[in-house]
């Protein structure tokens, strides 16, 4: 599976899609890339006067990138229909510095275990200066769309 086909499987699209790129992925780790544009809405609210990225899109940036990709990469012999994602089913995230409107910052994840349906990582993601931003452990389930 390449990396461009891993992106066009992507459930998400703008505003809410947080994924510019991957730079690598194997069936163990991945690392990817996302610019937080200026003119993204959540900033004109948090926080007033000196806006920061709020620490549940960063969350959403690590699971995308970390989990959602992976879970891709490692169901792409069975998913043939598009029919197939991943939820996210726990977090346990630490968060060290802010990121700023305009910042990129990269993700690298790990997986911890992928069984029953079920993949955990480990997380870490890094501002453009190489500082950790925030890092912990993401997990989640495939979760089969239906048509109903």
């Amino acid at each position: 599976m390449t990396i461009q086909s891993i992106l066009d499987k992507l459930p998400y699209s703008d505003p809410f899609r947080f994924v510019d790129g991957l730079d690598a992925i194997d069936s163990n780790k991945v690392t990817g890339h996302f610019t937080f544009r200026e003119d993204l809405d959540f900033y004109k609210g948090h926080f007033k006067g000196y806006p920061i990225t709020p620490g549940v899109i960063l969350t959403e940036v690590a699971a995308q990138i970390g989990l959602v990709c992976l879970g891709i990469y490692l169901t792409a012999e069975e998913e043939q229909d598009g029919q197939m994602t991943f939820g996210l089913t726990s977090t346990e995230m630490e968060f060290m510095r802010p990121v700023m409107p305009g910042e990129k910052v990269s993700v690298a994840a790990e997986k911890v275990y992928f069984r029953f349906g079920k993949l955990k990582c480990r997380v870490t993601m890094s501002n453009h200066t190489g500082e950790e931003v925030c890092s912990g452990v993401i997990a989640g389930m495939i979760i089969r769309k239906s048509h109903e």
